[in-house]
């Protein structure tokens, strides 16, 4: 339930198209719906903008299965699943024919109404092929929320030449995600070249002394660039739910400025 959706409802309840009493069942599982293990929070999107993702990692198929036919059946808004591995998408593919599974960013979706189109792009740059998947992550997560995304893969810094031609596409983003391995350079290099907000993300890409991601993150954390906000290892969602956060706010302003604040 959003905004929009739940002052539709009311409008219902005013106009007298909707007793009080069919407007209160719809509105009964508004903040949660109670699955037994799990909770799925159908206010958030009301809070936040978005509505819950589902994290499929550590959960068996069956809890995902249960979560997702919830959404689907009881919510109209889209819904977007991270960390689903091959196996996983066949045992819930039934639950809606609009559902899609992508094997490289590991995501399932399910679009079915377009999210209000977010000011300025994302551009979604790796430093290698062994980075896609975080990256695809980004991407589809980006989209769904209403961004639009263009990647540049491949421009690391054992090759760095390869970026310069990418630079003017850089520079016409409103915020960079960079998708880094092994030493995690890359996005130093880019921040020091463009005049936007660069969200790193290290990945868990590299020999034994990357240590699955933590010699990237180091990195990223003591970047001698300005303007590098950094999220935890391997993670594409919450880049780009960020970098939307932002294109959102610069879209359509602060809720101070929106009350006369």
């Amino acid at each position: 339930m959003d905004q929009r959706r739940l002052s539709e409802l009311l409008e219902e309840v005013r106009a007298g198209r909707l007793s009080v009493e069919a407007a209160a069942e719809r509105l009964r599982d508004l903040p949660y719906a109670d699955l037994g293990e799990a909770r799925v929070d159908n206010h958030r999107e009301l809070r936040q903008g978005y509505p819950e993702t589902v994290l499929c990692q550590g959960k068996t198929p069956g809890q995902v299965r249960e979560i997702l036919a919830y959404m689907i059946r009881e919510r109209s808004h889209n819904v977007l699943a991270t960390r689903a591995e091959a196996a996983l998408f066949p045992l819930v593919a039934d639950l809606h024919p609009g559902l899609r599974y992508n094997p490289l960013g590991r995501t399932i979706v399910l679009e079915r109404v377009r999210p209000p189109e977010l000011g300025g792009r994302i551009a979604i740059v790796t430093a290698g092929t062994a980075d896609l998947p975080v990256a695809e992550e980004a991407a589809e997560t980006g989209q769904l929320l209403g961004a639009r995304v263009d990647r540049v893969n491949d421009v690391g810094v054992a090759g760095v030449h390869r970026l310069v031609g990418c630079l003017p596409l850089l520079r016409e983003a409103r915020v960079l995600i960079v998708v880094a391995g092994m030493e995690g350079a890359l996005a130093s290099v880019v921040a020091g070249l463009v005049d936007r907000p660069v969200i790193a993300v290290p990945t868990s890409v590299g020999y034994g002394a990357s240590f699955g991601g933590l010699a990237a993150l180091l990195t990223m954390l003591n970047s001698c660039a300005g303007g590098v906000g950094v999220v935890n290892i391997d993670n594409g969602y919450g880049a780009a739910w960020l970098a939307a956060q932002i294109l959102r706010t610069m879209a359509f302003g602060p809720a101070c400025e929106e009350a006369g604040g």
